[in-house]
């Protein structure tokens, strides 16, 4: 199933202005923060950045579907979701300069995992502990589509279906896996089929509808509460590079031939489908952008009024008693210091 919902005048859309609007103001704010967070990192202020430019429909729209009490399972990718979810955009930039900050807040949220795919046996996980308590919560698991071809992807499905755990996997497929263009990982016709082999049900969605991907999603959470998984695949497409040691420039020449609605800017489509609807106009437009900055303005300069974490926290947490390895790894650290300087100062 392929849901679009934007395509339709806004009088049909069923949906309120305030929830438009609401979305619209999510959208920007993740725009926003992606382009200050690559500026940022290119200055030196962090060692990396995932770009998301282009998804911001698929993952605002996304965790506007999700309650407080859900919890969410995200990638590395996920701070446009992690922003409507209620984390400081100061946590999220702190998280790129080494503080462990995104399990401080208030916020249902799981740490970003880094490593492809190993977030979500731990969504099913949970979402089985959460079924076995009889809680009202659901899971939600987000990652691209490069994981669908991690086992760690096959493993999760196969739980949720044999355990009708209240879990909804969120794909977001913006057509690679790094240089991997997704006829490459897999013959399947859409990673949403790939549900059918564990016994649940998998939807495609428009990922540059913010609109579309909060009730597809939100009736997946629904599903999901009653036993029954989903996988949710949502088609959009990352305009930037994997991450900012990438260099698309390398493989751009065999980029896939997709839609112009798969293409598209999701900010700009969806603000031109608010104005043709009478509902945003410049003066809101603009209040929104001013909001945006000084959050944003305003929450690096507090990032940079922390200390840098101490690099020896790293090695706290890996095993109650250090092995051998782990305090040699801790020397040839302090060598490095002593040698470079810490890695977040201005050495």
């Amino acid at each position: 199933m392929h849901r679009v919902i934007a395509s339709n005048s806004f009088a049909e859309s069923n949906v309120t202005e305030e929830t438009a609007l609401s979305l619209y103001r999510d959208m920007v704010r993740a725009r926003q923060f992606d382009e200050r967070a690559l500026s940022l990192q290119r200055r030196g202020w962090m060692s990396g950045y995932p770009q998301f430019r282009g998804q911001e429909a698929s993952q605002v729209g996304a965790a506007h579907a999700l309650a407080t009490e859900d919890w969410l399972f995200p990638t590395y990718r996920a701070n446009a979701m992690e922003l409507v979810r209620g984390v400081p955009v100061r946590d999220l930039l702190l998280f790129r300069r080494g503080h462990a900050t995104l399990t401080d807040n208030d916020v249902n949220d799981f740490p970003q995992a880094v490593p492809i795919a190993t977030q979500i046996p731990h969504a099913v996980g949970a979402a089985m502990a959460a079924d076995y308590r009889g809680a009202d919560h659901a899971v939600c698991a987000y990652f691209g589509d490069g994981a669908t071809s991690e086992g760690d992807f096959h493993e999760g499905l196969n739980f949720a279906g044999v355990f009708d755990a209240p879990v909804v996997f969120f794909c977001e497929n913006n057509g690679w896996a790094i240089s991997m263009p997704s006829q490459r990982q897999t013959a399947s016709a859409t990673l949403a089929a790939k549900a059918q082999a564990y016994g649940f049900e998998g939807v495609q969605v428009d990922g540059n509808d913010p609109i579309a991907v909060a009730q597809t999603v939100g009736d997946a959470l629904e599903s999901a509460k009653t036993g029954d998984p989903v996988l949710v695949e949502s088609l959009t497409y990352r305009q930037g590079a994997h991450t900012t040691s990438d260099d698309p420039s390398r493989y751009e020449h065999r980029r896939p031939s997709l839609p112009d609605w798969r293409t598209r800017d999701p900010v700009e489509r969806y603000e031109a489908w608010l104005r043709e609807g009478d509902v945003l106009d410049d003066e809101h437009a603009t209040a929104t952008e001013t909001a945006a900055t000084t959050e944003i303005d305003e929450a690096v300069t507090a990032a940079e009024q922390v200390p840098s974490p101490d690099p020896d926290e790293i090695f706290e947490h890996v095993y109650a008693e250090p092995t051998r390895r782990l305090r040699d790894q801790r020397l040839g650290m302090h060598r490095f210091v002593d040698e470079h300087g810490h890695p977040g100062s201005d050495h």
